[in-house]
């Protein structure tokens, strides 16, 4: 088995590789070729804490195994980020443990690469103003691979601690864009592509303040009762997800389809856009929802790729169990 640390995950990842990797999976899950077992996520009654597993297989990149791990809320007061994770991959052929991976990098740079995806097929080519909806630990992958996706000219941001914007405003820079700290219906008002990634159990964004031919990519709601946009604003756009099953269960379609606004014949697999079987985006005037739940396949995928690239670059420690 072979073991590869946090730090060295962090280090081989990449933007480019993580993408590649999450569309190729999100393919395989359209095409029937992959799927994910059943989410267990919990609050485990001590320090605020979000702990679960994701798992699945990916019979075409012959992925199997499972990501352990979650969020706690009080994890920066220590000098931690908030999601902890680690994965573990099993040889398919043989049930044998293959590799156990760090997760935290690895679980940024997948859930960047799922809204860059969608990005890159359903948002309008000429999209110029991006639109970052939170200030965390990921909103800078966030914003890094959209930027790969669009020409983006300027960046717009809010998060509900205005002293974090910092972070948003910083990794613009780095991008070589202006960037505007503005209140949330001005945000809406100027944005063509917005991503949200925050850990809201209450609507931020309202769906009368939405223009047509925005694309949104909702990238925090993972856990029954989170909620980042009015459920209403479901109703007015296309939806997409990774997963219809989760997209209702614990994305942000939940709400939306509670009420009866859309049913589950609404939404459409991501996947299904890459393989071409669905045009995605049909109008300049259409607005896109992108409902990124993530599914553990994602982690998985990744995780893989990295493995592979710490042994061949000797940076992997191989264990007997």
């Amino acid at each position: 088995m072979f073991i590869v640390s946090e730090e060295t995950a962090a280090s081989l990842i990449t933007e480019e590789a993580a993408f590649e990797a999450v569309e190729a999976v999100f393919a395989a899950m359209a095409r029937g070729d992959a799927y994910n077992f059943p989410v267990v996520r919990e609050a485990i009654g001590h320090a605020d804490a979000l702990y679960g597993f994701k798992s699945g297989f990916d019979r075409a990149g012959l992925s199997l195994g499972l990501k352990s791990g979650g969020y706690w809320p009080g994890n920066m007061e220590k000098g931690l980020t908030n999601h902890q994770s680690v994965v573990i991959l099993f040889d398919p052929d043989t049930g044998r443990p293959r590799a156990m991976v760090g997760g935290n990098a690895l679980t940024a740079y997948r859930t960047a690469a799922a809204s860059s995806v969608s990005i890159r097929y359903l948002a309008r080519k000429d999209a110029r103003v991006l639109g970052m909806v939170g200030a965390g630990h990921q909103s800078a992958f966030q914003m890094r691979a959209a930027a790969r996706q669009r020409q983006f000219e300027k960046v717009v941001g809010w998060n509900y601690h205005p002293d974090m914007l910092g972070r948003l405003e910083e990794t613009a820079r780095e991008l070589g864009l202006p960037f505007e700290a503005v209140d949330r219906e001005t945000l809406c008002r100027q944005a063509d592509v917005i991503i949200t990634i925050t850990s809201a159990f209450e609507p931020q964004l309202m769906s009368d303040w939405i223009r047509p031919g925005t694309h949104i990519a909702c990238m925090g709601t993972d856990t029954k009762g989170k909620m980042e946009v009015e459920p209403a604003l479901l109703g007015r756009a296309t939806v997409f997800t990774d997963e219809v099953a989760q997209s209702v269960s614990i994305g942000e379609a939940q709400h939306a389809t509670g009420i009866g606004l859309i049913t589950e014949r609404d939404i459409t697999e991501i996947g299904k856009v890459i393989n071409g079987d669905h045009a995605g985006r049909a109008a300049s005037d259409e607005i896109t929802l992108f409902d990124g739940t993530g599914v553990g396949l994602q982690d998985l995928c990744v995780a893989s790729s990295i493995v592979d690239l710490a042994n061949q670059a000797g940076h992997s420690t191989e264990v007997e169990i």
